[in-house]
């Protein structure tokens, strides 16, 4: 079942997620249904709070990286990149985004099992931004304050905001 994707400034976007306790089938359920409402909305990774819960979980299918993030942390980064940056509970309006050119996440699946993976380039990017919805953050909060202001500009006139 496709979600309706949460929007910036929704509340639930800047909350820091509830840990993932019960790995059954509703949390199956609903990985399903991030995957399905992620490639309907052509992403490449979709947090939980961008649907309206407030939940550390994230899934993502980037670079050859399928995976479903329970509980994330990113335990190590090196390196630095600067890349376009977009994000669907921002109207996909890109900014730069200096981030970490590498990047190991620990997680649990869907099973609970913890599991560790490294990536670089695009991936690390997304292990980073996804791990960050889970934290409350969005990626224009890594933006210098005028740049954010920009983009946040851009989203509402997208919208027809005043």
């Amino acid at each position: 079942m496709i979600r309706k994707i949460t929007e910036y400034p929704e509340k639930v976007l800047g909350e820091i997620g509830k840990p993932v306790e019960n790995f059954d089938e509703d949390l199956a359920k609903l990985c399903e249904d991030m995957f399905e409402t992620m490639y309907a909305a052509e992403g490449v990774g979709l947090a939980a709070p961008q649907i309206g819960l407030n939940l550390r979980l994230f899934v993502m299918d980037c670079e050859n990286i399928k995976l479903i993030a329970a509980n994330p942390e990113i335990i190590e980064t090196s390196g630095e990149q600067s890349s376009q940056e977009g994000c669907l509970s921002v109207g996909k309006v890109p900014a730069v985004v200096v981030r970490p050119m590498k990047a190991t996440l620990r997680a649990q699946d869907e099973k609970g099992e913890w599991f560790e993976r490294e990536a670089e380039g695009y991936a690390a990017r997304a292990f980073m931004h996804e791990t960050d919805h889970c934290d409350g953050k969005l990626f224009i909060d890594h933006l210098p304050k005028m740049r954010r202001e920009m983009v946040v500009k851009r989203f509402k006139k997208e919208k027809n905001w005043k």
